[in-house]
């Protein structure tokens, strides 16, 4: 798409000559994008009946990214990928978004080129149009706001408020993997910044390092639950670890849960890097975040429809708010459940 051998300084396009070449070629899919860039505004129109869903999410160098170890074309892919997650979290399809950047002068422009190629290749992966954003100079590194529109039949949206008292817990995928990627990418700067001399030792742990550098979001699980005529009552993305999220589930429907450690969705590379950290998987699943999994409630009635599918695992039940949110241990023990991941606001 780009090709550019040299280095090319921002300040010689300027922001709207800079917008002008990076999105030369877009190219839209969806009918409902009546006009993309290059007005003051998009214009979008969906069909009659479906309801406009509308999503947005920052990331911020420094913070949620560390481009010591993050390349730019993954951090594009993934700026996409944590948008359009929220609107699967609905049950719903996403259309077109907005990308917005802050942008040092550090950059060059084949940077930013690089970026936009992962941001196009997300476009393409989940079928989504970019149709705008904004770019502004930053005096602090690279920062991103994506801003992401899908559509929904009204009857088909999920809320998190659905939830009822024993209904089951039911996650997609597996658990973990993108906090042991992060915990591998970490050791191996503080082994470079230790000795320049050393090279990353990252053989074997293929698998947790792409679930942290390029996450995929669940497209597949909306037409997957039609297919096994299943309607989940309750739904979100895993973003901030499995306990954070399911205690959100509880608190919007008023119910209490009873999650069982055993049944909690590892990869064996994540069991084996967490060992190797002295971590517990178990807790890197509960408070780790990043795996972008949807975590749902479906009806006990669904539970022969679920129970021996490859991309679900019923992992425990909603119970009484007055229960409270608890874990059955491998050993028997019921350990309250607290929510330990991420939190954007804490100071780092």
């Amino acid at each position: 798409m780009f090709e550019n051998s040299t280095r090319t300084e921002l300040s010689s396009l300027g922001e709207f000559g800079l917008i002008e070449h990076l999105t030369k070629d877009n190219e839209t899919k969806h009918g409902s994008t009546l006009k993309s860039i290059g007005d003051d505004a998009a214009v979008i129109k969906f069909e009659n009946n479906e309801e406009t869903l509308v999503s947005s999410d920052m990331l911020i160098e420094g913070v949620h990214f560390d481009l010591t170890y993050v390349p730019l074309k993954h951090l594009g892919f993934k700026a996409v990928t944590v948008n359009v997650s929220d609107i699967y979290a609905m049950n719903g399809t996403p259309k077109q978004i907005l990308m917005n950047l802050a942008i040092s002068s550090r950059f060059s422009l084949e940077a930013i080129e690089e970026f936009y190629s992962g941001v196009y290749a997300a476009c393409k992966f989940y079928n989504v149009d970019l149709i705008g954003g904004d770019t502004t100079s930053s005096l602090s590194g690279l920062a991103i706001s994506v801003t992401v529109i899908g559509s929904a039949n009204k009857e088909e949206i999920v809320y998190r408020n659905g939830a009822q008292e024993k209904n089951l817990l039911v996650v997609t995928g597996d658990l973990g993997g993108a906090y042991m990627g992060l915990q591998i990418l970490e050791r191996e700067k503080s082994v470079y910044q230790a000795d320049p001399n050393m090279q990353p030792d990252l053989e074997g742990h293929d698998y947790i390092l792409e679930r942290q550098l390029k996450p995929i979001a669940r497209k597949d699980i909306k037409e997957l639950l039609k297919k096994c005529k299943v309607r989940p009552t309750a739904m979100i993305d895993i973003s901030d670890g499995l306990a954070s999220e399911v205690i959100h589930l509880c608190r919007q429907s008023k119910l209490g849960i009873q999650i069982f450690e055993e049944k909690i969705p590892l990869d064996p590379q994540t069991i084996d890097g967490a060992k190797e950290m002295g971590l517990d998987p178990s807790v890197v699943a509960l408070n780790g975040g990043e795996d972008y999994e949807l975590l749902m409630a479906i009806d006990i009635n669904d539970y022969e429809k679920l129970k021996d599918h490859l991309h679900f695992s019923i992992i425990g039940h909603f119970t009484a708010e007055s229960a409270g949110y608890n874990m059955v241990s491998k050993t028997g023990t019921l350990v309250p459940i607290t929510a330990q991941g991420w939190d954007a606001l804490l100071k780092r």
